[in-house]
């Protein structure tokens, strides 16, 4: 795809205007209140084709308040950005419109980052059916305290104790000796701040940043086999390193999202903070970090055995098949996935998953999180996203919980009990689960 320039993006508005009989169309986008929503807004203005609307709603309202429009058919939403976990439910039952012949018209599975059209868009799995279009890319990365990791005496007192240089990990081991060596609570020191929330997909997506990293896995999900696939040797280990690494958080850690992990990072407790890379923009902001000009960032780390994955977050962008403004809605897809508007979305402060503009040194030298965000996109791996991946959703935070924070049972006994409870889910939903 070739960038235009902006008097040919103009004229590509003009005569998106000029095909549709009506000319002050409005759309309506419905998406989760957060920044890039925000941001979404600020780009949708420069939209010539009709005026949008993002209309938003807060996260924990998000996903019902969507399902309750969709099952009742209704048309308030042209759009809607929904989890990468919505396709299963959004195709199968209606909701969402097929843009199977779109993706391919406009090239979109070279034009995106692969993992992107992978987990924002297709449905099911491997079947090159689309029903999204990339648009907040997202997933999980890592703050850390650069003053902290560079101070001499930290670093020659850190090599006395583990053999080797104080440098950004590169592997889980030497994230988790680090965490170790900064947890100081008679300082409030702390090496880490990880998610914990046993609501929503707070303490799974943790759990998956692990998991993925060691090679292990939350189930084969074109076979739906469980059983051995979820309780791996590579999983338990994972669990019992997520595990660790909570021992080495703040105390009273057991009810820890996003907002509670920049928070420890900019009160000064925590080495080196979890979160989505959605949120960073935060912690390189003087106003609501003070150790901004200290702040670091990295991608997940390697596991054990060299494998090098990370947990997805964002979203896609589907047409709402109830919607009277469907023609008008692929326009505006059209106008989105231009390449001048990718490059405009990243400005604004969304996370483009366009890859040429991923991988340009412009995009990946424009923020101190960027780097790690480019990196981190192209090694991503998701959750179900089957119709009741709700269910598996709050069975698997319920299993995780009481090992990773209340210390009770084992890793191998969390996931051999999580194995049988989806293998039951899933064969009562009918599937061929194992």
């Amino acid at each position: 795809m070739r960038v235009l320039g902006k008097g040919m993006l103009a004229g590509l508005g003009l005569m998106l205007a000029s095909s549709t009989s009506v000319l002050a169309q409005e759309l309506t986008i419905l998406w989760a209140e957060w920044d890039p929503a925000n941001y979404l807004q600020e780009l949708v203005n420069e939209y010539p084709g009709a005026k949008v609307t993002v209309e938003t709603v807060p996260w924990p309202d998000f996903q019902t308040k969507a399902f309750t429009e969709f099952n009742a058919q209704g048309s308030a939403y042209d759009l809607v950005v929904g989890d990468s976990q919505w396709l299963g439910a959004g195709s199968t039952q209606g909701h969402y419109v097929d843009l199977t012949d779109f993706v391919a018209q406009h090239n979109l599975t070279t034009a995106m980052a692969p993992a992107t059209m992978k987990y924002y868009s297709e449905y099911p799995g491997g079947s090159g059916k689309y029903w999204a279009v990339p648009l907040e890319g997202d997933a999980l990365g890592w703050a850390y305290r650069k003053d902290w990791f560079e101070n001499p005496d930290e670093m020659a007192a850190f090599k006395a104790k583990y053999g080797y240089d104080l440098a950004v990990p590169q592997t889980w081991q030497q994230l988790l000796d680090i965490a170790e060596f900064f947890t100081r609570p008679d300082k409030n020191m702390y090496g880490a701040a990880i998610y914990t929330m046993n609501a929503g997909d707070a303490i799974v997506m943790g759990v998956e940043n692990s998991v993925f990293a060691y090679g292990g896995s939350f189930g084969d999900y074109a076979t739906y086999k469980v059983t051995g696939e979820l309780n791996s040797e590579k999983s338990v280990k994972a669990l019992e390193d997520y595990r660790k690494l909570f021992t080495y958080n703040p105390p009273g850690w057991g009810n820890a999202f996003f907002v509670e992990t920049n928070t420890a990072f900019a009160q000064g407790q925590a080495a080196m903070a979890m979160n989505y890379f959605a949120f960073f923009p935060s912690l390189i902001n003087e106003a609501t970090n003070p150790y901004a000009k200290s702040t670091g960032f990295f991608a997940n780390p390697k596991g054990p055995n060299g494998d090098d994955f990370a947990a997805l977050g964002g979203q896609g962008i589907s047409i709402v098949s109830y919607s009277q403004n469907q023609d008008e809605a692929k326009k505006f897809l059209e106008w989105f996935i231009l390449p001048e508007t990718q490059k405009r979305w990243a400005e604004l402060g969304g996370y483009t998953c366009d890859a040429k503009l991923l991988e340009s040194p412009e995009f990946r030298n424009a923020t101190p999180y960027n780097e790690a965000f480019y990196q981190t996109m192209f090694k991503v791996r998701d959750f179900w996203a089957l119709p009741e991946y709700a269910e598996l959703l709050t069975e698997a935070a319920d299993t995780f919980y009481p090992y990773v924070v209340d210390g009770k049972g084992t890793a191998k006994e969390t996931l051999d009990k999580l194995a049988a409870t989806w293998v039951d889910t899933l064969k009562s939903a009918g599937y061929a689960a194992e």
